[in-house]
């Protein structure tokens, strides 16, 4: 879902780009790849099924630090239904696109799991009544050239409306396989939406993010306790060595 969503394409001041061409840029990993000529002109292009190892590598590696430093997916509360997804970065405008992206790319492949089976029996089914529509048209079409061929058939000679009468019958069959097949689509249709999960967003992000800043009092706070574990520390191993020495 992560690969997906970084070869996805968001709006970045009105300008569309992939969000991994976005994550490049704003880490500076391609000033990086200066001294490795082959990934100098690297992009990720194309059909992803044809990507080289190099693509397929750096795909690997920045999908693994994003799961790990970037994106955190939690449950607040057990007893609910309702998932967290936080996306953390210091670019906000691929913060929010990328949020945005993985959400919509996770539930249609959510929705796609559970409803594959149904989706592909109203495939089928519309299949089915399509083909027996044609031949119904071409029935029907039947009995009108049938009727055009003898206008004015004589009644005492049977023989001229036998073709006419097989049109008609056709025409009936098809017309009551037709009723059956729109049935059974109904059907089908009115399962698919049964079984299709409602997935809703409860809050989507919006600009400015939140800023994750340390705090003033905090940062001292914790640079008083640092300091005096270092001192401790320093002491500790000064009386160490002294007793070493002695």
């Amino acid at each position: 879902m992560i690969e997906k969503t970084l070869l996805s394409t968001g709006m970045f001041n009105g300008v569309p780009q992939k969000l991994i061409d976005r994550y490049i840029d704003y880490n500076k990993l391609r000033k990086k790849w200066e001294d490795k000529p082959e990934l100098k002109n690297i992009n990720f292009n194309g059909n992803p099924d044809s990507f080289s190892r190099q693509q397929d590598s750096i795909i690997i590696d920045l999908v693994n630090n994003i799961n790990k430093t970037v994106l955190n997916v939690d449950k607040p509360d057990k007893k609910l239904s309702i998932i967290e997804v936080d996306v953390f970065s210091k670019d906000e405008l691929f913060a929010k696109e990328f949020a945005n992206n993985i959400v919509s790319t996770v539930n249609g492949f959510y929705v796609l799991t559970k409803t594959k089976k149904q989706l592909q029996n109203v495939a089928i089914l519309q299949k089915q009544a399509d083909s027996v529509k044609s031949v119904l048209n071409s029935s029907i079409t039947g009995v009108a050239s049938a009727a055009d061929a003898s206008p004015n058939a004589n009644p005492a000679l049977s023989i001229l409306r036998v073709p006419s009468q097989r049109r008609q019958v056709d025409v009936q069959t098809s017309s009551a396989v037709y009723a059956e097949m729109i049935k059974n689509l109904e059907l089908s249709k009115i399962q698919l939406r049964k079984e299709t999960p409602l997935i809703q967003t409860i809050d989507t992000p919006v600009l400015p993010l939140l800023v994750d800043k340390l705090g003033k009092v905090k940062g001292a706070v914790l640079g008083l306790l640092a300091g005096t574990f270092l001192a401790c520390l320093a002491v500790v191993l000064k009386r160490i060595f002294t007793k070493m020495a002695s």
